[in-house]
């Protein structure tokens, strides 16, 4: 076994580090949230404005939010898994629309028999219960 138990808690021989944000990336990341608590409070402050003009600000805020968590260390990391998952996803071998089509068709045919068979299957249960 890889663990055991003390105190009622799994102990394991892997270790787990933690987040140990830094004192700068706590600040920065409480610093990130102020702009879209002012925009949130200013969407319905200036409610006299247009809507579509206070949604454009609300978005630029959290633009403006998102580049300053980019500057933390867990801003890099998402930034990076963003960038990998680019990366993961440009590999794909995507199907083609033949076999696309091919697969919506069997998929509905599959789900119009099994609608048949279940409506058969209830049909037979209340014609039971009626009849009993």
């Amino acid at each position: 076994m890889d663990g055991y138990l003390v105190a009622g808690r799994l102990k394991t021989n892997f270790v787990v580090r933690s987040l140990g944000l830094s004192t700068l990336d706590k600040f920065l990341l409480t610093v990130a949230v102020l702009p879209i608590a002012a925009a949130i409070g200013g969407f319905y402050y200036f409610e006299d404005y247009p809507q579509w003009m206070r949604v454009i600000a609300l978005l630029v805020a959290v633009g403006i939010s998102g580049l300053i968590a980019l500057q933390t260390a867990p801003g890099q990391t998402a930034w990076a898994f963003r960038r990998d998952a680019i990366i993961e996803v440009r590999k794909v071998v995507w199907p083609t629309r033949k076999e696309t089509t091919q697969t919506t068709m069997i998929v509905l045919v599959v789900v119009i028999i099994m609608s048949l068979l279940l409506w058969a299957l209830i049909l037979a249960w209340i014609v039971r219960a009626l009849t009993n």
